[in-house]
């Protein structure tokens, strides 16, 4: 069979019901999905000397992740399994001396936090809480457990409906909303009421709500070293649910309740890590000058409100920092850092001097390349990573401040990815044909990769568009190169991790010369070689398929098109979309009433007059954050234009519609084989 003729018959049957497993090669396969594990939110023990995180598979026959905590000694030996039971395991946080662990796990009650004795092996489950607890730390004594939870609130009522008749069978009652955010993508309407802070006695028992009020208290709690309060962010300002982007520093007293505010600025305060000492807190922020990217940066307080400052000059760093962590002697500050679609791990001293420690954090976004990833540090000065490099998922890396480089100490996948041949990922670099400007992408060649032959080639654009693809593994793409593509990807304006001016070049003017950029790019793989003009397809999701469906309102270059989960009409989307409140200013000028050709002008329904390429639409039935009535528009008028297409729906999906392995390999499998209906031989 053709490689056309298998891919379109990978669509058929899909459609049918069933899913090939594909030819027997070597090259990364669509069920090879199932078989990829990764490792999260690695915790490593105050002595340094073990890491416990969480391994992170997929289940075949439930068509879900899977998340259990396994520990593993820093050198790599004795890696095995903490936890036994079938249920899911998350967010282990050590003791301050290390002998306990707390951890969350699944229930038939909902989720609940627990404790492990080290030594032992012991465990307990501490709470019977009725919602889920998140951002738990414990105490600096070790005896107390603090973590936020939401406090519910009775639901709005305009009428009291008359009584029932006994047995009588009534629709349910209507529901009022009356919440600036009312829904969230991935999880639907929201539950009326406000996340507070508790503290736990470590021996368990009944949880203290310690903040009060009809606000958000959302942030993770931080300890002082003293124990008597808790540091963390929100907004307790009157007018809160407009100020969405507001937030500050808070400090609350554990005896008696009473809250003081640390930071006052129009903007976001937030990440607070208090000084061993107690004397400082650094954390995250930046004054809010309403722009579309705006970088976040590192700043140093007293903790009596006074000595702000920045403490990385732009000049040194003008990249969003991220996961601030005082060392244990209290002499800087750890923090992350994306540069150039890589990752970083770095250490700050008070001087604003700043060193890269680490490369390479990332690997938990299987699908696509994005960042990402988490580390945590030891009080010897060791620090645990995820690592990741475009051939593998997040692994654990382990290394020291001053010492020789990382060394990953895990290899999860090397049963599955070990004897693949995996696509070649290489670097390219070109400039704008719009202004000059450089721009970075990468270039996934099919295995087998023989640059004398011509072969197709896929552009594949992230999503955002504030965000960056890099060198990190990706699923996705690796199955498009298996398929016989050439995948180029890359991060024009209006990505992260290039600096603020380059990431608000789409401020009031997006999507704008990003186009450019891309189709730049495209021309400078093309003079590589080995690439058939004559079949150059598009696809990309997100932020991604509005440049899609951009694209092909531009040009009829592209044989065939994708768009998955796009905006189509940015006046409906900025209306009916989850988080509709976010855009008006912040991306365009006004509002959709007051500027309606300005975000018309935006909008890829305003090309769709020119479109002559097919394009396939697809979002999941679910999706909130760009409904799917976006995709039926584009859809709807492609076929009063006559003009091939199809609409794909993701049933029950949200705006990740390939959270679930099953529907990551049908979103690959319905571009290729969309692709492939339209390739000329």
């Amino acid at each position: 069979m053709s490689r056309r003729g298998f891919w379109v018959a990978v669509f058929v049957l899909w459609g049918c019901g069933g899913l090939s497993a594909g030819s027997q090669s070597q090259r990364f396969g669509e069920l090879d999905v199932f078989e990829l594990e990764y490792a999260s939110d690695p915790q490593i023990s105050p002595d340094g000397s073990r890491v416990v995180y969480v391994r992170n598979s997929m289940d075949i026959m439930s068509d879900g992740a899977r998340s259990k905590l396994w520990i593993v000694d820093s050198d790599g030996s004795n890696h095995r399994q903490l936890i036994s039971g079938d249920g899911r395991e998350s967010s282990p946080r050590w003791s301050p001396d290390g002998d306990r662990l707390l951890f969350l796990a699944s229930t038939d009650k909902g989720t609940q936090i627990f404790l492990r004795w080290m030594d032992t092996g012991q465990t307990a489950q501490l709470t019977q809480l009725q919602r889920s607890p998140s951002g738990m730390s414990f105490s600096p004594d070790g005896r107390w457990i603090a973590f936020s939870m939401l406090v519910p609130k009775d639901p709005p009522r305009l009428v009291k409906p008359p009584p029932k008749p006994d047995g009588a069978t009534w629709a349910p009652p209507p529901t009022v909303i009356d919440r600036l955010r009312h829904e969230a993508d991935g999880r639907g309407d929201l539950e009326p009421g406000f996340e507070h802070l508790f503290v736990l006695p470590v021996e368990g028992g009944t949880a203290r709500q310690v903040t009060s009020g009809d606000f958000h208290h959302r942030s993770a709690p931080v300890w002082t070293p003293d124990g008597r309060s808790l540091i963390f962010s929100a907004n307790r300002n009157a007018d809160w649910e407009r100020e969405f982007r507001n937030s500050e520093l808070y400090e609350v007293r554990l005896e008696d309740g009473e809250i003081r505010a640390l930071t006052d600025r129009d903007g976001p305060d937030h990440s607070p890590s208090v000084s061993p000492d107690g004397t400082k807190i650094a954390y995250l922020g930046y004054d809010d000058r309403v722009q579309t990217y705006q970088v976040t940066r590192l700043y140093i307080m007293n903790r009596d409100r006074n000595g702000k400052r920045v403490l990385i000059d732009r000049s040194a760093l003008d990249r969003s920092v991220s996961s601030p962590v005082w060392d244990p002697a209290g002499t800087g500050v750890w923090f992350q850092f994306d540069h150039r679609g890589n990752t970083r791990l770095a250490h700050a001293t008070m001087d604003g001097s700043f060193q890269t420690v680490a490369r390479s954090l990332g690997g938990t976004s299987l699908g696509r390349p994005y960042g990402g990833g988490s580390y945590s540090v030891a009080g010897d000065g060791r620090f645990v990573l995820t690592r990741t490099r475009p051939d593998h998922p997040a692994e654990l890396a382990v290394g020291r401040r001053g010492g020789s480089a990382a060394e990953t100490i895990t290899h999860l996948n090397r049963d599955v990815l070990g004897h693949k041949q995996l696509g070649e990922v290489e670097e390219i670099l070109w400039e704008s044909s719009f202004d000059g400007r450089e721009i970075q992408g990468w270039i996934v060649k099919p295995p087998d990769f023989d640059p004398g032959e011509s072969y197709p080639l896929l552009l594949e654009i992230h999503g955002g568009p504030i965000s960056n693809y890099g060198d990190r593994f990706s699923a996705e793409i690796q199955l498009y190169a298996s398929a016989g593509y050439v995948v180029f990807y890359a991060n024009p304006r209006g990505s992260t991790s290039y600096g603020e001016e380059f990431g608000n070049l789409l401020y009031h003017n997006y999507p704008g010369q990003d186009y450019d950029d891309l189709i730049s790019g495209v021309d400078a793989v093309i003079d590589r070689g080995y690439i058939d003009e004559d079949n150059l397809f598009v696809t990309g999701g997100s932020a991604g398929g509005i440049m899609t469906a951009w694209i092909v309102g531009k040009t009829d270059r592209f044989r065939a098109a994708v768009a998955a989960k796009p905006v189509i009409n940015w006046i409906s989307k900025t209306l009916v979309a989850d988080n509709y409140y976010a855009y008006h200013e912040y991306r365009y000028p006004g509002t959709p009433w007051d500027n309606p050709e300005g975000y018309l002008r935006f909008s890829p329904i305003s090309l769709v007059g020119n479109v002559q390429t097919p394009t396939l639409l697809m979002t999941g039935d679910a999706d909130l954050r760009t409904p799917l009535s976006e995709a039926k528009q584009f859809y709807h008028a492609l076929k009063l234009r006559q003009i091939d297409t199809a609409l794909v729906r993701i049933p029950g999906a949200s705006h990740n519609i390939a959270r679930r392995p099953s529907q990551l390999i049908a979103k690959v499998a319905h571009v290729v084989a969309w692709f492939e209906k339209y390739r000329e031989e």
